[in-house]
């Protein structure tokens, strides 16, 4: 139970200014319209139901009681969590305002999709990177450990994972790696089971897979530890299976204009064709990969491997790398713009 739902109550005479105000400052999605004693609920506002006033012509003034939803669906305080938790299942709903005895608001839940089953795919997230690009914020703290909507990267990739069923995980650390194991410990507390792979020299993105402590029983997933996403690790490994690729890993369409227009010419200086400011699309690697057991088996001891390099040695020998294409959040916070950038969207795409 959501014990700040006072942070989204408002009274029916709101001007729907506030109730959008409201809605974008707590990301919750949900305002409570309540009486004027601030106890009984008079209904609800959505951004739906905003969208929908704006369709029909209604002003930024208008009070929130004119086109609010007067008859929410609710729970009841003494219900629990798992009455709770099916109410918003079966009508679709993100939040559920819980009413006590007298009929007053009392709470707000938030619906908690089912638990994942446990895979047993091992995840290793790159976590010992300098942060060169965003120093001086580096200079005290780890990359990793940089915090976006109140929290480190890490461990929002974590909780990620955790979410999606992967449990069995391992951080390679180097650069301030003390600090990562502290705050990590063993990871009981996101409900996870962490190790440690401690580069003694920096050994690249893929030699250090090979500080494994014994060889994986199924496909390994590998991501770098600057990325906030919310892709679907399930869907990837599925992909994978599916394509039998030997190594997948995930891209992005990138996408540059030039700002001029260009000229195709023959081979006598004729124009042929002039294009104004043209877009070039091109798919990039995304830092995310799954590799089949084989591959890490490959991977030479000691020695300082990038992940590019070992992908380009399985394609050099023939076996199959494919790109699985992602199309969810996804940001590199590497640079300081893109770090800012992942602050200001961080509410809206991880609450």
């Amino acid at each position: 139970m959501d014990a700040t739902w006072k942070q989204i109550a408002l009274p029916g005479s709101a001007p729907m200014r506030t109730a959008m105000e409201r809605l974008d400052r707590t990301a919750m999605q949900i305002v409570l319209v309540m009486d004027e004693d601030d106890c009984h609920l008079l209904g609800t506002v959505t951004d739906g139901d905003i969208r929908r006033a704006l369709l029909k012509g209604l002003g930024m003034e208008t009070p929130v009681g004119r086109f609010m939803n007067p008859n929410p669906v609710t729970g009841l305080s003494d219900e629990g969590p798992g009455s709770w938790q099916r109410t918003m299942q079966r009508h679709g709903l993100r939040h559920l305002p819980l009413l006590d005895a007298r009929g007053c608001v009392s709470g707000l839940a938030r619906f908690e999709p089912p638990r994942e089953p446990e895979r047993p795919n091992p995840v290793v997230i790159m976590a010992g990177g300098l942060g060169l690009r965003l120093r001086p914020l580096t200079e005290q703290v780890p990359k990793p450990l940089l915090k976006v909507g109140e929290r480190p990267v890490l461990e929002t990739i974590v909780e990620g994972f955790v979410a999606q069923g992967f449990r069995r995980i391992f951080l390679c650390i180097n650069y301030k790696g003390e600090m990562i194991r502290e705050h990590f410990g063993d990871g009981a507390a996101w409900d996870a089971d962490i190790r440690y792979l401690e580069e003694r020299k920096r050994l690249g993105t893929a030699g250090a897979l090979a500080l494994l402590p014994q060889r994986p029983q199924a496909p390994l997933l590998v991501m770098n530890g600057d990325l906030l996403t919310r892709v679907d690790f399930v869907r990837l490994l599925e992909f994978h299976r599916r394509q039998g690729f030997a190594a997948t890993l995930a891209m992005r369409e990138y996408r540059t204009q030039i700002p001029y227009g260009v000229l195709d010419l023959d081979e006598g200086y004729r124009i042929c064709q002039m294009t104004e400011k043209p877009v070039q699309r091109h798919q990039v690697n995304a830092g995310i990969y799954v590799l089949e057991p084989e591959v890490v088996d490959a991977i030479p001891r000691d020695t300082y491997v990038d992940m590019p390099a070992l992908l380009g040695e399985l394609m050099a020998a023939g076996r199959p790398v494919g790109g699985f294409p992602l199309r969810d959040y996804w940001i590199d916070i590497g640079r300081l713009e893109d770090l800012e950038r992942a602050h200001a969207e961080f509410a809206e795409v991880f609450s």
